[in-house]
């Protein structure tokens, strides 16, 4: 009701991709792998006897006909946005107040990952499907066991430092998307600085140390104590990967002038993996177009384009 006129305005088309021809032999080769290599790409080939270039075409649509357009992942990060925006302004008020606003707070951030982790099942796999899974799992866990064993200010506290750097990352994305690109390049920006403080400064060294030291020298130990900092630690091994990820953008991006395409947020095939396939296919075909593949392969990564998984 709101991404959708928003996205109009900013005359962002949902777009129509093109589909691949329906091929029964290729859809069964599609199901077990999504970028064969390239002994299974010649063999089919000769089996439908069609061009190397044509077979590959055919793999390439279908991985492409999957991916969501423009427009839905501009009404989901705007969704996200809005979330985390709200969010952050009722944990903040909740652990101002220690009012009963916390159970809401609570409800609400519980929800969320419960809908984005059963979501990663429906929606298309990703390569951090599995960190992703880990991450939805270690907090859905820390929110429960801290809401049933009454440790609501470490749990709201940890929600708050996460929510306050996902509200720039959706931004940039909604930024992208719209085609603003010196905006998403801001935003981006902003994003890493205030991960790198929150998620890397505030929560290590504020959060898991009041946890996991003070609380032990204050009430001596506890059996939950051991599962508590546990599962914060899992989640501080999370952000130190994904700022890794990020730096690897901002590298990217200072060399090229623009923000890259989020590493978290690529689907399983992705664009490096099928460049490798052409490449080898192209070489083998024709001896001296090694030179001419390699040129085609760069510049193949796309801009900040995912929908990517909260963390």
């Amino acid at each position: 009701l709101v991404a959708k006129p928003c996205a109009h305005i900013l005359q962002i088309q949902a777009g129509v991709s093109r589909r691949a021809q329906a091929n029964a032999v290729l859809e069964r080769v599609f199901t077990s792998t999504t970028s064969p290599d390239s002994w299974q790409i010649e063999g089919l080939s000769k089996q439908m006897d069609w061009d190397v270039r044509k077979v590959q075409r055919w793999f390439r649509l279908r991985r492409s006909q999957d991916k969501p357009s423009t427009l839905t992942k501009f009404c989901e990060s705007m969704w996200r946005l809005t979330f985390y925006t709200v969010s952050l302004d009722l944990g903040h008020t909740a652990m101002l107040t220690l009012s009963p606003g916390q159970y809401n707070y609570y409800v609400a951030e519980l929800a969320f990952y419960w809908s984005l982790m059963l979501s990663q099942f429906t929606d298309i796999k990703r390569k951090d499907f599995i960190i992703m899974f880990v991450h939805h799992l270690a907090t859905i866990t820390l929110i429960t066991f801290s809401y049933c064993n009454n440790m609501l200010r470490v749990g709201t506290l940890v929600m708050c430092v996460h929510d306050a750097s996902d509200i720039f990352l959706e931004f940039a994305k909604l930024a992208n998307y719209a085609k603003y690109q010196w905006i998403c390049d801001t935003g981006f920006v902003v994003f890493s600085i205030v991960f790198f403080i929150t998620r890397l400064v505030i929560y290590p060294f504020w959060i898991i140390y009041s946890v996991l030291v003070e609380s032990w020298e204050i009430i001596g130990p506890y059996r939950s104590w051991w599962l508590l900092n546990g599962l914060l630690l899992v989640l501080q091994t999370l952000h130190v990967i994904w700022f890794y990820l990020i730096a690897r953008i901002a590298i990217k991006a200072i060399f090229k002038g623009k923000v890259a395409k989020d590493d978290r947020s690529d689907i399983e095939s992705s664009s490096e993996e099928e460049t490798d396939t052409n490449v080898k296919i192209r070489n083998k075909s024709h001896p001296n177009g090694s030179e001419q593949s390699l040129k085609e392969g760069n510049g193949t990564n796309s801009f900040v384009n995912g929908e990517t998984q909260d963390h």
